[in-house]
């Protein structure tokens, strides 16, 4: 699987607040614009890890971007080294060490790599930027809005959430599309809330299973980003919308939005996560925790596993907690063993004409925004977007698979469609992205 970009925010989200509320409007463009420019800058495979630390150096080191997009930035607090007195450097290095802890002490997991790879963190990356993400090298957290989102450093598990995407890729490597990509996110959110409980000291049966606690300024009516026990219901607010996820296979939802809904379907395998988590009691970390990390580096689950191939493996490696497990699995319709769809549909024809439309779906909070240009319209963007138009050959554009918490582009060019992973944007695609969803606005 190809390194990149996991953020947190998912695009459905952003695009909502952005059409919802003008005074953050500006605010998620220009995350969505930073996420562009930072991951098309990044394609190069990444450096080893020796090349951010050395083999006797810190297990981690917290970095500051002082509102930049430079990334790592300058280093600020590493392993061993007291509070720095900022905030964000200080929550971050504690969700660092917590999350080493679990995979290490609970699973016997050194780093995300299982040799022992430091961990670079960079902290007050850009300005309002609504976001956080590992990109393959690195995790990077903004510190929101001001507005609608607070400091991404804030909640523990979105520490958890992004580090378990690069164990993830470096284990079952699940591609990040249709099931096995709903799957490679709740892995994420698995490992996050295990991370919080451990943290907080809770029993599963205490745990309150909501991922993103506290991302979200007061006003805004939202207790968390997503709910593991009741998906659908962790936020429902003008501004940002009201939660989509969904928990049972009948009600799966068949996309091509979002890497086929990987954020909207994740809430189906956290649901049984939580199911198994509170009927084997004790702590989620030790109980089914431990059997959902045995099924993810088993070796039965591979890039394409679908809800369940993944539920036939934790069934294997539950041992005596076997029927528990399989009956959370049942309990949101997944019988082990028994596949269902696994990919996003195929984008119907486009609308042949004058229409110049994009769709951007995935990120970490499932956000989505989408922008268009009639070019019959007296529009300022016209002229340019026909440039582009003359230049750009969808048929020679990289598809390629989709990577964790990276936005997808759906594009329909005068009826000509294309779905394109944010990696394999040209320039040119690149500048119509700017033209149809931020009106033109320079880098």
């Amino acid at each position: 699987m190809t390194l990149g970009t996991c953020q947190f925010v998912p695009p459905y989200l952003l695009r909502h607040l952005a059409t919802a509320q003008a005074e953050v409007s500006d605010h998620c463009h220009a995350t969505l614009a930073i996420d562009e420019r930072m991951r098309t800058t990044r394609l190069a495979p990444p450096a080893a890890p020796q090349a951010l630390a050395g083999p006797a150096g810190p297990a981690w080191t917290v970095h500051t971007a002082q509102n930049g997009s430079s990334l790592p930035g300058t280093p600020v607090r590493a392993a061993g080294e007291p509070d720095s007195g900022d905030a964000a450097v200080d929550e971050a290095a504690t969700g660092i060490a917590g999350s080493l802890a679990l995979f290490s002490e609970v699973y016997g997991r050194d780093s995300y790599d299982g040799r022992g790879a430091p961990v670079s963190l960079t902290v007050h990356y850009g300005r309002n930027y609504d976001n956080a993400f590992w990109d393959g090298t690195q995790l990077v957290f903004g510190d929101g809005d001001g507005r609608v989102f607070g400091r991404f450093t804030r909640p523990v598990d979105v520490l958890g959430h992004e580090l378990t995407h690069a164990v993830t890729e470096h284990t079952a490597a699940l591609e990040y599309a249709g099931q096995p990509g709903a799957l490679n996110e709740s892995m994420s959110d698995v490992f996050a809330s295990c991370l919080k409980q451990r943290l907080l000291g809770q029993s599963a049966l205490e745990a309150d299973w909501l991922i993103g606690e506290g991302i979200f300024l007061p006003g805004v009516a939202a207790r968390a980003l997503r709910d593991m026990a009741a998906p659908g219901t962790a936020y429902d607010d003008p501004a940002i919308g009201r939660d989509p996820q969904v928990g049972q296979m009948a009600d799966y939802v068949d996309t091509t939005d979002d890497n086929g809904g990987v954020h909207l379907n994740s809430g189906i395998p956290n649901r049984a996560f939580q199911l198994a988590a509170t009927a084997i009691g004790g702590s989620a970390w030790e109980g089914a925790g431990a059997i959902w990390y045995a099924a993810l580096t088993g070796g039965q689950v591979g890039a394409r596993t679908d809800f369940a191939g993944f539920a036939a493996a934790t069934v294997a490696a539950a041992g005596a907690q076997a029927d528990a497990v399989r009956d959370a699995w049942a309990e949101v319709g997944v019988t082990a063993g028994v596949s269902g769809p696994a990919a996003p549909t195929t984008p119907g024809p486009g609308s042949a004409g004058t229409r110049v439309a994009v769709r951007r779906t995935g990120g970490f909070a499932g956000l989505t925004m989408a922008g268009e240009v009639d070019l019959t319209a007296d529009d300022p963007r016209g002229g340019e977007v026909r440039t582009l138009l003359d230049r750009i050959d969808l048929a020679t554009v990289r598809r390629g698979l989709p990577q964790p918490d990276h936005f997808v582009y759906d594009f329909d060019l005068r009826g000509r469609r294309a779905v394109v992973p944010e990696q394999h944007l040209t320039d040119d695609l690149r500048r119509l992205v700017e033209l149809l969803l931020e009106g033109g606005r320079s880098r």
